[in-house]
């Protein structure tokens, strides 16, 4: 062995052993996000930061195999339909919530009712089909629907129907969101708004206890801080990255990259309740004058697709891969706004603060500027553009929608059925909610594929909006962490974490 590779096996058994031993003594995990979470009531976030401290702190009836999608028992330890819209759950024993009460089958039916009450958030859209559901004994649960859905079982995996406790509520009112209570394996010790949670892991859980004792989530936005924070072995974990920041952590043989696919779809929206882009004609003369690919590869370079469906490649009954790329053609868009009557029209494009959203904004303006086409630029704070999404202010608008269910009913009714809370595009289309309907009464196979491939074809065809990115979760990490279990849909958990 010569003297230069003799120094280096030194050097890395030296880091080896740290590493070894930093792993042995930790009992705290860094996470890093870009925002804190806005509310610790499962039914009422709006926003993925908040889902991910749920998923810390509550437990569902069901759980969806990261892996693969499987339905797995949670709070529910097996279960049965009694028909096409009855199911029965029979429930684990012995459950203690963070108040060391045992939760019930009260609980449950509080729980689940409590957000059928609630039609205005978010989450009411998994729940308004519930008829009733029945506490039969304190171990045994029927829910109810009104009508039949077939995507509405895999919902209940989600943090809408997380299990809290129903006295804890009713005693906290609406201060329950800053003082959750529910039965997962961390319990909330400590909240400094807008700046970090520390949880803390509950002993009494009953299922596998947490590997380590501390859970501390900070909010950094600014991504080079972020990556300094990694890199310095600040933090354990950090997301969400930028391309730049990903190759920085493929560099570092200290970090480890877990990147994958996601669920969701950047899209640029039009107001299809607003003139002139109520007319098909001028929806379609923008998406022409578009060169989306070209917009994808030149702001992402490498991380994501550019989806041709709405319903992305990581959910069932997608077509995406047997549509044709997305092309530009200058002069279709031209006559198209021609043959609408349509000329020197002027419009604003929305867009969040995030610096890849306004990098394919600024390329919309420039491209859509070829075919006589005005455009300003508009950048908002996250509040301020929701606000002004559902006041209906806008023209065009650029957002990223990540279904937070795998389920091809909830990639497309949440965002384009008639009424629904996220709708920004206001479309409204009797087809279509017909063809959702339709979709959501027949099980899994090839009659519902079939429906789903209309549904996909026909909003193409429609054009309330132009897709632009399908993303990818993309996590950096210290290497002794494991058991990391990057979302497709971000609501990353950290339940099952360990250090080696």
């Amino acid at each position: 062995m010569n003297k230069k590779s003799a120094v280096l096996g030194i050097l890395m058994l030296v880091f080896n052993l740290h590493d070894a031993s930093t792993a042995e003594a930790k009992d705290v995990l860094i996470v890093i996000d870009r925002r804190d979470a806005t509310t610790m009531d499962p039914i009422a976030y709006e926003d993925s930061a908040s889902q991910r401290a749920c998923r810390s702190l509550y437990d569902t009836l069901i759980y969806l195999d990261p892996l693969d999608g499987r339905i797995l028992p949670g709070l529910a330890e097996s279960w049965e339909p009694l028909s096409d819209r009855e199911y029965k759950f029979n429930l684990r024993k012995g459950v203690k919530f963070h108040n060391g009460d045992e939760m019930t089958a009260e609980d449950v039916r509080y729980s689940i009712l409590r957000t059928k009450a609630t039609p205005n958030l978010r989450t009411a859209a998994y729940s308004q089909n519930i008829q009733d559901v029945q506490a039969v004994d304190d171990y045994t649960v029927i829910l109810r629907l009104e009508n039949v859905d077939y995507s509405f079982f895999s919902s209940l995996s989600q943090s809408w129907s997380a299990i809290v406790s129903k006295k804890a509520v009713e005693e906290a009112g609406d201060a329950f969101a800053v003082n959750p209570v529910g039965t997962g394996p961390f319990k909330l010790v400590s909240w400094q708004k807008g700046y970090k949670y520390v949880l803390e892991r509950f002993e009494e859980y009953w299922g596998p206890k947490a590997k380590f004792r501390t859970l501390e989530v900070r909010s950094v936005p600014e991504p080079s801080n972020r990556m300094k924070e990694l890199s310095l072995g600040e933090a354990d974990i950090v997301f969400p990255l930028t391309r730049e920041d990903m190759k920085r952590v493929e560099r570092n043989w200290n970090l480890v990259l877990h990147r994958k696919p996601q669920t969701s779809i950047l899209y640029l929206g039009f107001n299809c309740a607003k003139k002139p882009f109520d007319d098909v004609r001028v929806r379609r003369a923008i998406s022409a004058a578009l060169d989306v690919e070209g917009i994808q590869a030149a702001i992402w370079n490498g991380v994501g697709e550019t989806p041709r469906s709405l319903i992305s490649s990581a959910i069932r009954y997608s077509i995406d891969s047997e549509l044709k790329p997305h092309m530009q053609d200058v002069e279709l868009a031209k006559k198209l706004l021609a043959e609408a009557g349509v000329r020197n029209l002027k419009l604003e494009i929305w867009t969040s603060e995030r610096r890849e959203s306004i990098g394919m904004a600024t390329i919309i303006q420039s491209q859509i500027r070829e075919v006589g086409i005005a455009a300003e630029i508009r950048v908002l704070e996250r509040s301020a553009y929701l606000k002004g999404l559902k006041a209906q202010s806008h023209d065009l608008y650029l957002l990223c929608w990540t279904p937070p269910v795998p389920d091809p009913n909830f990639a497309v009714s949440e965002l384009l059925e008639t009424g629904a809370n996220s709708n920004y595009t206001f479309f409204s289309d009797k087809k279509l909610d017909e063809l959702l309907n339709k979709g959501r009464s027949v099980p899994d196979g090839e009659e519902r594929a079939a429906i789903y491939r209309e549904i996909q074809l026909y909003i193409n065809e429609q054009s309330p909006m132009i897709y632009l990115q399908s993303g990818e979760s993309l996590l950096g990490a210290q290497k002794y962490v494991k058991g990391i279990q990057a979302s497709s849909s971000n609501a990353h958990s950290f339940r099952e974490i360990y250090f080696e």
